[in-house]
């Protein structure tokens, strides 16, 4: 029996797919990453999973999970392996509001967990412009950040347990629930970031949190870089740490979301070189509910705040967001970013995290080092200002 008749007797003829039948599992998200896959498999729970890692230890076939393909930097690449799909793998076993956990399968597209969440009053808080496509088992093998990170921590500060199935398909239940847990070595955070090399994580213990009532969401141009931090910190002090979302837009990536999307609007009458979009998340009722007056509170302590710095000089303009119409046109323009790095064509795609203070100065000398190289060179620059993570597209 050749290897595929036994992987067909494990998973069924119609989950292994070969030849015409990978398209889809062939090529990653931007397009400039082709490759042959072995054949496409599509367990259904972790048993299986198992049983074909026990069978690629034993002939010593390459193996290459397979998320919501959505990555940029061609992790998928699986020439000559065998690509396992976890999308089947798709149950939220369970929600418990009063713990505030979920308990999900790796193939879990991370939209319907939030959906799932929110039906609880909850949210679960990684969100980036992928959502629709991304499944958990990506964002746990990538350690998955977000826009909220600045405010919730990013993928590993999320989970509070693993479910692994090893190389030589041993499975390791890793599933705790509990929000302390100092027994010995931490094991779940060496797989979380690991991008499949050390097993195929199968499922998670997820944390919850409370759904914000209300936001408050604007565009904010600065002088400087310097005058975003600045700004990052004010906030978080004015609102008791309430920032949920920091980003950096500067102008070399308005440029870039008017030039691809001809509904696209300029975030001011004017043009910067600065733009922050921020929001801030109310789950205090005091700060949700509408007064008299109908201002949400949350809404005009931010509008305080910005007119305040406005005229100390450290604010050149902002746009707070009056419905949730013109939130959502905000929150586009920075959930482009995947397609704008796409559109402009072939480049150097990077992803790099520095110390909030030294972003300012990371920027400067990345532009000029590359341009004393290459005079030619152009830059798209967004970053989720608030962590730190700059996202250098040349």
């Amino acid at each position: 029996m050749d290897i595929f008749e036994r992987l067909r007797a494990i998973l069924g003829d119609a989950h292994v797919r070969t030849g015409a039948d990978m398209a889809g599992f062939d090529r990653d998200w931007t397009g400039r990453y082709a490759f042959t896959p072995l054949a496409v498999l599509r367990p259904a729970d972790t048993q299986q999973v198992a049983a074909i890692m026990r069978l690629a230890h034993e002939t010593r076939v390459p193996v290459v999970p397979f998320g919501g393909n959505t990555g940029l930097m061609g992790g998928t690449v699986a020439e000559g392996a065998l690509a396992i799909s976890l999308e089947r793998m798709n149950r939220i076993r369970d929600i418990r509001p009063a713990a505030r956990i979920a308990v999900v399968e790796a193939g879990v597209v991370l939209s319907q967990l939030h959906d799932a969440a929110e039906a609880q009053g909850l949210v679960f808080p990684l969100t980036f412009g992928a959502r629709q496509s991304a499944r958990i088992g990506g964002v746990l093998g990538t350690n998955a950040g977000g826009s909220n990170v600045v405010r919730y921590g990013n993928t590993r500060a999320l989970c509070l347990g693993l479910e692994v199935v090893l190389p030589d398909g041993r499975i390791l239940d890793m599933m705790s629930q509990l929000m302390k847990d100092n027994s010995g070595y931490d094991l779940r955070d060496l797989f979380i970031g690991a991008e499949g090399t050390l097993g195929i994580v199968t499922a998670a213990v997820l944390r919850l949190a409370p759904r914000p009532l209300a936001y408050a969401t604007a565009m904010v141009a600065v002088p400087s870089l310097d005058d975003a931090l600045a700004l990052l910190n004010a906030l978080q002090e004015g609102t008791g740490g309430a920032v949920e979302a920091f980003e950096y837009m500067p102008r070399d990536y308005i440029d870039a979301h008017l030039a691809h999307d001809p509904k696209a609007r300029r975030p001011f009458d004017a043009d910067h070189d600065h733009t922050i979009m921020v929001e801030v998340g109310a789950t205090a009722a005091r700060d949700a509910m509408p007064g008299p007056d109908g201002a949400v509170p949350v809404v005009a302590r931010l509008e305080e705040m910005l007119a305040a710095m406005i005229k100390e000089g450290r604010v050149l303009d902002a746009n707070v967001a009056r419905s949730e119409a013109q939130r959502r046109e905000i929150w586009a323009r920075r959930e482009a970013a995947g397609e704008l790095t796409v559109a402009g064509g072939p480049g150097i795609i990077t992803d790099v995290s520095v110390p909030l203070d030294r972003v300012a100065e990371f920027l400067r000398r990345a532009y000029a080092d590359v341009t004393a190289r290459d005079p030619q060179a152009r830059f798209m620059t967004v970053s989720h200002l608030g962590d730190g993570n700059v996202h250098l597209t040349i």
